[in-house]
């Protein structure tokens, strides 16, 4: 999710950001070990390191596409030597080639594939360059000759290429001369210069000529571009953007269009102008009908650009109010596709399961012809849940559960075959998964349940019972859905060493609609703990948990969840505070993404300071009983560690048990490996000596 401020008034500002970064590298506790990576090093345990090396066999496909005509998927996956892009024949999975430039060589890699309209060609992006920079390029692929080109000869941040229909172009979105990836999950550049206006990178949407590789960036220097979609004539496109900084003003974003030839951008919706269900609301997935009449796309309460739920809304290409096609939906849409001109493809959160169906926009009524749920995680490795389908409406995804590692599938929706089979050797080493419904203050909830490992309903073992791990998912606006874990933090390894893991879906989650997706607005830390605190009391009914070892964690949002959470209950008895927010009211202040904060608080923290506090876990410390460990990387711009020291400073000052790990060089999401798996050993021994084997 995203977060930041803090409160230490005995110390100055300049003083404070001293003491942050004196912490880099070091754990702030007497106990600690530094280590090579800088990150203080955790105990290590046998049993982490086992699971972890498992894990790290994993093979990840990144992305797929199938041909217009339905015959190949094009994929890509990342492994030791690099990453590579595969063709295999769907009617015959043997069938398969490898596509490539003609450097390639171990440690460059090619991904992204993008089939042409007319499937004759492949486009795909590739650091295998003649310069040896490490800079992606977009090129493509020749099914006549068998042969790729290198089209760009660019410096900068290349992302989401898409075809223009008439196969004369490729856009992509391009930040030149990029120092970090866009958004705000990435480390973010160190203080310096003047702030806001020094060193910021915009992202626009460039397009390159496939003929003679001349390239343009068409939509305006003044823009931050988050998405885009071509006409269906190729020379018009549809995208949202707001001013810069990007990763702070997506959630103002509007909605344009613009003609390429004459590049005079018009925005057709600004959601913060409007009234009705959509007002102050964030838009994405921005789609032009086959006619070119009309613009689909999705809007709703969302807390993260890239995590996409909500409805399907309608609007004129050419401007004018937008209407609801899906109000009241239990479900929330997270990615949309034209299927024919009055029916729209769609793949959604419901519950916390994926769904695929096809909406008819004239009646309402999903398509009876295409319904299919899956209890795991889908995606073709765009935007998030999203589907490449053919001209013969088939379709490639990447599917991923509890029970089964990634794999490329491709066919009809209700009839899909594997074909791919890169991780045939892999079994979860972690228990068995149940669905878990229930209903709390009016709502129906769902949550997910892995058993500790072996254990099953007839375990041959009275008496004996286990200890629990809540893990609060991120967002809020978000959901869990069954994958198979990467190396790095989670709830998942947990049960392959003998706890119950309880990942829920509270309210503000995708998956029961908008209702439900708003349902914590300025209730932060209220409703939604009842929901986790609802679902537990269902848990220890019917399953042998021992309630003197319960413990709770999170990252991001969740990692508020844990930190409030352990304000509000001494239910749990060890904590893990992932890159967490203490104090909403300096969070504000701290962030790189303060915008996002209004559609959930409703007013700034200067117009309405007392809402901000309301959920605010440093404005009941006192309560805290919990021995509560805390970890976040220094260059977390949606969560800054001053909020997880201030925390950490405030449980010492309290006498409770903590600790505070700061990973240098990390965003909000850790990428150094060495840094996953030190979060994992060291939450893993914080609950193991916390809540100890009786």
């Amino acid at each position: 999710m995203t977060f930041a401020r803090w409160r230490m008034p005995s110390l100055s500002f300049s003083f404070f950001i001293v003491a942050i970064i004196s912490t880099l590298g070091t754990a702030i506790s007497g106990h600690a070990q530094t280590g090579a990576t800088g990150a203080a090093t955790a105990p290590k345990d046998a049993r982490v390191g086992t699971l972890i090396e498992a894990l790290g066999k994993t093979k990840t496909p990144s992305s797929a596409a199938i041909s217009p005509d339905g015959t190949t998927v094009a994929w890509a996956v990342r492994t030791h030597e690099g990453s590579q892009i595969h063709l295999t024949d769907v009617a015959d999975p043997a069938k398969e080639k490898i596509v490539g430039t003609a450097l390639q060589a171990a440690g460059c890699g090619s991904s992204d594939p993008k089939w042409s309209p007319d499937g004759q060609w492949l486009a795909f992006v590739s650091d295998c360059t003649v310069k040896a920079d490490k800079q992606d390029q977009v090129f493509v692929w020749s099914k006549k000759t068998g042969e790729s080109k290198e089209l760009t000869h660019l410096t900068g941040g290349i992302d989401s290429l898409a075809w223009s229909p008439d196969g004369r172009s490729i856009g992509f979105l391009f930040v030149e001369n990029a120092t970090r990836s866009a958004g705000a999950l990435a480390a973010m550049k160190p203080w310096s210069g003047v702030i806001g206006e020094d060193g910021v990178e915009i992202q626009r949407v460039g397009v390159v000529q496939v003929a003679d590789g001349a390239f343009a960036q068409v939509t305006p220097a003044a823009l931050h571009a988050y998405e885009f979609g071509w006409s269906p004539d190729s020379k018009q496109l549809a995208y949202v953007a707001a001013n810069p900084p990007g990763e702070n003003n997506w959630w103002v974003a509007q909605l344009y269009t613009e003609d390429i030839a004459s590049g005079t951008p018009k925005s057709i919706l600004d959601t913060t102008k409007i009234e009705g269900s959509l007002h102050g609301l964030q838009i994405a997935v921005p789609r032009w009908s086959p006619d070119g009449s009309r613009i689909a796309f999705i809007g709703g309460l969302m807390s993260d650009q890239g995590s996409t739920g909500g409805d399907v809304y309608l609007i004129p290409a050419a401007g004018g109010k937008p209407r609801n096609a899906t109000p009241g939906r239990n479900a929330s849409v997270a990615f949309i596709g034209w299927v024919s001109p009055e029916v729209l493809g769609v793949a959604e959160h419901v519950g916390g399961s994926s769904h695929l169906t096809a909406l008819n926009l004239s009646s309402g009524k999903d398509v009876s012809q295409i319904n299919t749920t899956f209890p795991e995680s889908i995606g073709a490795g765009d935007l998030v849940m999203s589907i490449s389908m053919s001209h013969e409406h088939t379709i490639a995804i990447i599917r991923s559960s509890f029970e089964m590692a990634p794999e490329v599938w491709a066919g009809r929706p209700n009839d899909l075959k594997q074909i791919t089979h890169l991780n045939n050797g892999l079994k979860p080493s972690w228990g068995k998964t149940e669905n878990i419904e229930w209903t709390n203050d009016g709502f129906k909830v769902q949550g997910w349940l892995l058993y500790p490992a072996g254990w099953t309903p007839n375990d041959g073992a009275p008496g004996k019972k286990y200890p629990l791990l809540v893990s609060v998912h991120g967002g809020p606006s978000s959901a869990v859905t069954p994958r198979w874990p990467g190396v790095g933090y989670g709830g998942v390894p947990f049960s392959a060493l003998g706890y119950f893991v309880f990942m829920p879906n509270p309210r503000g989650s995708y998956g029961q609609g908008e209702k439900f997706t708003q349902a914590n607005i300025k209730d932060f830390g209220y409703g939604d703990l009842r929901d986790v605190l609802a679902g537990m009391d269902v848990l220890e009914k019917r399953f042998p948990i021992d309630t003197n070892r319960e413990g709770l964690t999170g990252w991001s949002y969740g990692g508020f969840m844990t930190m409030f959470g352990v304000t509000q209950t001494t239910r749990f008895k060890a904590a893990v505070a992932g890159a967490g927010i203490s104090d909403w009211k300096s969070y504000y202040g701290e962030n790189s993404i303060d915008q996002w904060m209004v559609p959930f608080f409703g007013k700034t923290v200067y117009d309405d300071a007392a809402v901000y506090a309301k959920s605010s876990a440093i404005e009941y410390i006192k309560n805290v009983k919990t021995p509560t460990l805390v970890v976040v990387g220094d260059r977390d711009g949606e969560c800054p560690a001053p909020q997880s020291f201030e925390f950490w400073h405030a449980l010492r000052a309290e006498g409770v048990k903590t600790q505070l790990v700061v990973y240098p060089n990390e965003g909000h999401g850790f990428r150094d490996p060495a840094h996953r798996q030190d979060v994992l050993e060291r939450a893993l021994n914080w609950f193991e000596t916390e809540m100890p084997a009786q």
